[in-house]
């Protein structure tokens, strides 16, 4: 088990002496941000009262056009603030990592833990997609890797083309003991229905056809399905201690629609939150409690995450 980190022997460490020296960058920020605020205003405002004052044309045109240049306009105002919170950010993260013994990336590609997320249909289709907050190392003997993801699709077409968020949350990935004979899903009852109700008898995945897995428990079938291509290992594997910490992963980070997969020998849980580990911040005196809010999210994910690993029996 992974122990937890000290925020006061943090702070009062190379964290501490870092972050004292970031207080300075922070405030040369907010104050170029300000500048920057303060020359788009008188750049932005002339030019919009020309284009609504000026030359008649289409008002939904003005209106675009209008949200462009004012968007433009903050976006380059606020550069030196988000430059300077991701930097804070960067720091106190990476500095958990190491107490922790784990390594902490914010910029990276996903891997195989996300790739069989997709494969198995765990997570929904998606057009475009960001990634943040690797964390990454050995939890005891098992390789862990946890990140969170922003997947959004793509809707309407024409002027009424957007971009809506299809999944946001955390993508953790771990090893168990021993490889799996087969692969098994679990996910909410309500996905892959019959025309005749209930859940389908099989779907295939992967190339795979996985039977629907009939598990006794009424109050269990109500609210999960299971699908494998191995049914006694399935039951084997998702047993109601299981499911019932799966549901605190959810209820630990207030988060919805948990699903889980066994393949090989990993497991890949997907749970939809809200975003987390944003220990950046430009105001120096939110700083402990940022790494202590963060501390906390990730042992207790730490926390279940080995919880979650196949307990002896």
């Amino acid at each position: 088990m992974i122990e937890r980190p000290n925020v006061e022997a943090l702070l009062a460490g190379p964290l501490g002496q870092w972050l004292q020296h970031q207080t300075q960058v922070r405030a040369e920020a907010k104050e170029k941000s300000n500048k920057r605020y303060v020359i788009g205003a008188f750049i932005v405002l002339p030019v919009l009262a020309v284009l609504w004052f000026g030359p008649s044309f289409d008002v939904e045109l003005k209106a675009i056009a209008s949200a462009l240049i004012a968007g433009a306009a903050w976006a380059w105002g606020y550069a030196p603030r988000a430059k300077a919170m991701k930097e804070t950010k960067r720091g106190i993260n990476s500095a958990i990592a190491e107490a922790l013994g784990l390594t902490y990336q914010m910029d990276f590609q996903p891997g195989h833990g996300f790739d069989l997320a997709k494969r198995y249909a765990l997570l929904p289709s998606y057009d475009r997609s960001n990634f943040e907050d690797l964390w990454s190392g050995n939890l005891g003997p098992r390789a862990f890797t946890l990140h969170e993801a922003h997947l959004e699709e793509e809707r309407g077409s024409g002027k009424n083309r957007h971009y809506v968020t299809v999944f946001r949350g955390a993508i953790l990935t771990i090893t168990f003991d021993r490889r799996f004979h087969g692969t098994t899903k679990l996910e909410r009852a309500d996905k892959h229905r019959s025309w005749f109700g209930g859940a389908k008898d099989s779907i295939k995945l992967d190339g795979q056809e996985l039977e629907f897995v009939d598990m006794v428990h009424p109050e269990f079938a109500d609210r999960f399905s299971v699908w494998s291509d191995d049914q006694v290992e399935a039951r084997y594997l998702i047993h109601p201690a299981y499911v019932e910490r799966v549901l605190e992963v959810e209820q630990a980070f207030n988060g919805k629609d948990v699903r889980t997969l066994f393949n090989g020998g990993e497991m890949v849980i997907c749970v939809e939150t809200e975003n987390m580990f944003e220990s950046g911040s430009l105001d120096a005196n939110e700083d402990r409690a940022r790494v202590t809010r963060c501390v906390d999210q990730f042992m207790t994910l730490v926390g279940l995450c080995e919880a979650l690993n196949e307990p002896k029996r």
